[in-house]
């Protein structure tokens, strides 16, 4: 998962489990505010921890993987790319 995707799919799995943010931050041991900066994305203050203690709610854990280009975007991953 790419960074910029995290807070929607955070968003994905805590409406897939029927919880509310209010929950999901009771569990992860964080502000209901700061749950939803990190679902829409603002990642500012937020520390790897709190993430990292919201996808363990879920049984996910944060992974660092090689990118195969430099920062760019390949042709594949635009959409509609080649149609």
């Amino acid at each position: 998962m790419l960074i910029h995707d995290l807070g929607m799919q955070i968003r994905a799995l805590r409406k897939e489990h029927k919880m509310t943010q209010t929950q999901l931050a009771q569990i992860a041991g964080i502000s209901r505010v700061t749950l939803g900066k990190v679902e829409r994305g603002e990642f500012g203050t937020v520390s790897l921890a709190v993430v990292d203690g919201i996808l363990r709610t879920f049984g996910y854990e944060l992974s660092a993987q090689k990118r195969t280009s430099h920062g760019l975007p390949t042709l594949d991953e635009y959409p509609n790319a080649g149609r």
